[in-house]
């Protein structure tokens, strides 16, 4: 969350309310906190795993939070960004996945011979704003130097 709100404030996009999205980048994972990072893997279907963290949110919003006017706005923007409704939300989105790999890339770095190819796969063909484009675009030449240096062949699947 906080990589990415630091994200949204390197953006050049003049067209998108910056501070909405930082705002948005810092609570879009909220739900997170009580009922986990809930990966495909699991199972879990996305309709429930949509139901457990809006009923995280409304417990964060009610029982922590009291109704609260910035509970409010907490719970408007993490609802805006689940509806992806906004030129902001689908943007922190794109940030969300640029992220992802990101980190990815960090932990393969980390790892050495590990690959996490489904990440990338998942995450860096589904960019759509064009600045967050272009940042993948160059995370992606950087991990293929980094391949090439630790003497990896070539992933046709890694292209954006």
């Amino acid at each position: 969350m906080y990589r990415m709100a630091v994200l949204a404030m390197c953006v050049s996009d003049q067209s998108l309310d910056i501070a909405k999205c930082v705002m948005m980048a810092v609570v879009h994972d909220l739900a997170e906190a009580q009922v986990g990072d809930i990966a495909p893997r699991e199972g879990i279907p996305k309709a429930e795993k949509r139901r457990l963290e809006a009923e995280a949110m409304q417990n964060f919003v009610h029982e922590m939070l009291h109704d609260s006017p910035a509970a409010l706005k907490i719970m408007s923007l993490w609802q805006e960004y689940e509806e992806q409704s906004t030129a902001e939300a689908r943007f922190v989105k794109d940030l969300d996945r640029f992220e992802m790999a990101a980190q990815a890339l960090e932990y393969e770095r980390a790892h050495g011979s590990q690959t996490l190819q489904p990440f990338f796969d998942s995450s860096m063909p589904h960019l759509c704003h064009t600045e967050v484009r272009e940042w993948g675009t160059d995370l992606l030449r950087e991990r293929e130097e980094m391949r090439a240096r630790a003497g990896y062949q070539h992933d046709n699947r890694e292209g954006l």
